[in-house]
């Protein structure tokens, strides 16, 4: 689970991100991009409202577009590991119990040599369904 930092009233509130939440932030999100409220590398005024509306119809929790954005930066810069770490490289099996890329531990140590970042995807990765989500 990953939890980003707020700001409620000067104080700083952890924000849980389950499973669940992401998906359906990101079901959300690709709404409003087929939309058209992302016309460029932002969403637009409109879009960020609809995300901010939708999600506490679906969810039950009201988010504030800030609280939003810093999920969607956090996820765009997980996205961007994640795929550096695969790299071109085809036919990585999947390791559904252990939710990561199965592969051999040489694998493992040239590409992190590569991609600090994704250290902790040797422990939990991006399962594919999601992948496709994330794409």
């Amino acid at each position: 689970m990953s939890m980003s930092a707020i700001e409620v009233s000067g104080e700083k509130v952890k924000v849980m991100w389950d499973k669940r939440l992401l998906e359906i932030f990101c079901d959300i999100c690709i709404k409003e991009i087929l939309k058209g409220n992302r016309p460029g590398t932002h969403f637009t005024k409109d879009g960020w409202l609809k995300i901010m509306t939708n999600f506490e119809k679906e969810t039950g929790k009201a988010f504030s577009q800030r609280q939003l954005k810093n999920r969607w930066d956090a996820l765009k810069k997980e996205w961007k590991a994640w795929k550096k770490l695969k790299g071109e490289d085809t036919g990585l099996g999947w390791n559904p119990i252990k939710r990561t890329v199965d592969a051999l531990d040489d694998w493992w140590e040239s590409r992190l040599k590569v991609v600090l970042e994704a250290q902790k995807f040797r422990t939990l990765g991006i399962d594919p369904e999601f992948e496709g989500k994330l794409d």
